[in-house]
């Protein structure tokens, strides 16, 4: 039984759907197939993940071959209301979740979709897995495995393989190249973006922008930030990472430098508390935070509550903070910005990412009673065919090594 917001937003969540289709071509590809051979027949998945419409075809596509899904969310802020109600009447499928959801609803969501007793899980942030891990732990001899779509939910399942507690496969989604490269650089640089506009309407040109973190998502980012005409700081923990930024011509600060002059500070790092109350002191009148990691303990809004002299609502998901002489702004809540305020990665960015979660579906499947209850990469073939198809929906051709050159670069002897 599903638990939605308002059944009313169907048909416009319908609509969205079709919208979504159109762009997400590679994926609809593996549908047809999996409509076909139905690798899934008799399965249940389960998933938690962002509840939007790109998830939505994704759904569609492991309905299609055969499975019964059960999804919530995996962010509070992150669900569309009008993608749930439409994927609620659908068949096959049962939705808990809505925009704004409590943290006792949130977790009552995860156990619903855990009653269901899934053979896969999908999952985004680790927490669907830790809870499966920490309170039913019967239900994990059955299981086929589980699918990982974030770099902070790989690092959490590594953690888990580390200390031995890990019970099942894992994929790690996130570490395809065409995940990882693609969702988190293109998808995360655009998001962000549209997320922290939409909350502010602040002009980027000329401002100074401190990014903090400069892996995949950080680096789509400051790229972005760079294109709208920001000068761009970078705040690292890491020297190569660091050195990677100063070779791309962005500044490299250490935070306490950084908060002294930046205009929009955005974390990026999946680590806890990387703008703390001693950066936030030193900030500017009217300087805007936002989170783009995936959890909300990036920055401490904790302790900005408790020294804050009045908090309110100003705009669409943008808080102001009152602070002495000064105001803070925060957007989103300091959770996922560019789903807090905007709808999250466009969706052909998205149709590669979730091609990634079809096929470790049929991955683990295929592979049932083969792998070990470890942290696993996808084969490199898998990119590759995943690349190729979304080549083949953008109409671009590319070339093939002549049987001189195979015969080239798997030898040894030519030399100058």
């Amino acid at each position: 039984m599903s638990s939605i917001k308002d059944p009313s937003l169907a048909e416009q969540g319908r609509l969205n759907l079709e919208i979504a289709e159109k762009r997400m071509g590679a994926l609809l590809r593996v549908r047809d197939r999996f409509a076909t051979e139905k690798p899934f027949a008799g399965m249940k998945i389960g998933m938690a993940l962002h509840v939007t419409k790109e998830t939505g075809i994704l759904v569609r596509t492991l309905v299609a071959g055969g499975a019964e899904v059960a999804i919530t969310g995996c962010n509070p802020l992150s669900t569309q209301d009008d993608i749930a109600a439409a994927l609620a009447e659908e068949k096959n499928v049962q939705v808990w979740a809505y925009k704004g959801e409590s943290k006792e609803d949130y977790y009552k969501y995860l156990n619903e979709v855990i009653a269901v007793q899934p053979h896969i899980t999908i999952d985004d942030g680790c927490d669907l897995v830790t809870e499966m891990h920490q309170k039913h732990a019967d239900l994990l001899p059955q299981m086929i495995g589980g699918c990982e779509e974030t770099t902070t939910g790989i690092i959490r399942l590594k953690s888990m393989a580390r200390e031995g507690a890990l019970k099942i496969p894992m994929i790690a989604v996130n570490d395809n190249k065409t995940k990882h490269l693609m969702d988190n650089y293109y998808g995360t640089g655009q998001s962000t973006f549209d997320g922290i506009l939409r909350s502010t309407n602040l002009l980027i040109a000329g401002k100074t922008v401190v990014v903090l973190g400069y892996g995949s998502c950080g680096k789509g980012v400051a790229m972005r930030a760079q294109g709208l005409g920001a000068q761009v700081i970078v705040t690292e923990v890491d020297a190569f990472t660091a050195l990677q930024a100063a070779m791309d011509g962005h500044r490299v600060l250490r935070m306490e430098e950084a908060a002294v002059i930046g205009d929009l500070f955005i974390t990026v790092t999946g680590n806890l508390h990387v703008i703390r109350f001693e950066h936030m002191e030193k900030m500017k009148d009217a300087a805007v935070l936002a989170n783009s990691g995936h959890f909300d303990c990036e920055i401490d809004l904790e302790t900005l509550e408790k020294k804050a002299s009045r908090k309110r609502r100003v705009r669409h998901y943008l808080d102001e903070y009152q602070l002495p002489g000064k105001v803070l702004y925060v957007a989103g809540e300091g959770r996922l910005i560019n789903l807090a305020s905007a709808e999250g990665h466009p969706s052909e960015v998205m149709s590669l990412s979730f091609c990634g979660q079809a096929l470790a579906c049929e991955y683990l499947v295929k592979n049932r009673g083969n792998l070990k209850a470890e942290v696993i990469t996808l084969p490199p073939e898998i990119d590759d065919f995943i690349s190729r198809m979304q080549l083949e929906t953008m109409s671009v051709k590319i070339d093939e090594l002549t049987e001189e050159q195979k015969k080239y670069l798997s030898s040894w002897q030519e030399g100058t």
